[in-house]
């Protein structure tokens, strides 16, 4: 069973809402406004790179 969690940054007003799940040698991420929509399945490297991209675009 694949257990979804919502990320920290995510708010319940209708704005950005992402869920991220992890998978056999991967990470899920969806929308959590269509959990049924489309996923992605990213490698472990290209999610932490992923998150540090995001992190440094927060801070400009």
């Amino acid at each position: 069973m694949i257990v979804w969690r919502k990320a920290s940054r995510s708010n319940t007003t209708g704005g950005d809402c992402v869920e991220v799940a992890p998978l056999p040698g991967n990470v899920g991420v969806r929308d959590s406004k269509d959990p049924d929509g489309p996923r992605l399945a990213l490698s472990p490297d290209d999610w932490r790179a992923l998150v540090a991209r995001l992190k440094r675009e927060d801070t400009v």
